[in-house]
């Protein structure tokens, strides 16, 4: 998570959708950058609303506005895995090495997750506990310019990215009875990302 103060701008950084670049480039320009534990570094629209807007709330400036940006739900799925399969992580309880993809997203879907399948939920990162948006600006990852640009013209900057945090290169086949599964039990997460293919989301 990172503020802008005199910009009324806060970044919420969904995992695994490119906020660690992002941090790396604006870190410099930032009034404040959460970086660790991980929980406070993604902090979720609730937890900000909850824990630290009215920190950065003051006399008749305007409200602190929101962005985040959302990944296809199968490939941030994909993502986790992949990332979690890199060998630092061997024989950690959140490892996926030697776990397929189905097996992993078959964790994922149970009510006792095992760690490594215990990676939370892009929709509930993003909305309030009604399943309504939380977040003033919501991009799509698989159109990362348009965030960019949006960053750009807010900051009054120029953003250079390096990747930072890329997973291994696997390829992800899942089934069609686990692809069904998953867009039934989190639908709310490829609505949001359906209404994003016409553009950003933007709420008041």
């Amino acid at each position: 998570m990172m503020i802008f103060f005199h910009e009324r701008l806060a970044f919420l950084a969904v995992p695994k959708t490119g906020t660690s670049a992002l941090e790396r480039a604006l870190s410099p320009k930032a009034s404040a950058v959460f970086r660790d534990p991980p929980g406070m570094k993604h902090t979720n629209a609730r937890g900000f609303e909850r824990k630290y807007r009215k920190l950065f709330e003051r006399g008749n400036l305007a409200p602190l506005e929101t962005m985040a940006l959302m990944r296809e739900p199968v490939d941030w799925l994909g993502s986790w895995y992949r990332y979690r399969q890199r060998p630092a992580l061997n024989g950690h309880q959140n490892s996926t090495d030697g776990i397929s993809f189905d097996d992993f997203v078959a964790a994922y879907l149970r009510a006792d997750q095992p760690p490594y399948a215990d990676v939370g939920s892009q929709a509930r990162f993003l909305t309030d506990s009604g399943g309504d948006l939380l977040v003033n600006h919501v991009f799509s990852y698989g159109d990362f310019p348009a965030a960019v640009r949006f960053l750009e013209q807010r900051l009054n900057c120029e953003i250079s990215l390096k990747p930072v945090n890329q997973s291994p290169k696997r390829d992800l086949v899942l089934s069609r009875e686990l692809q069904q599964e998953l867009h039934e039990r989190h639908a709310l997460d490829f609505e949001i990302f359906a209404a994003l293919q016409d553009g950003p989301l933007s709420v008041s």
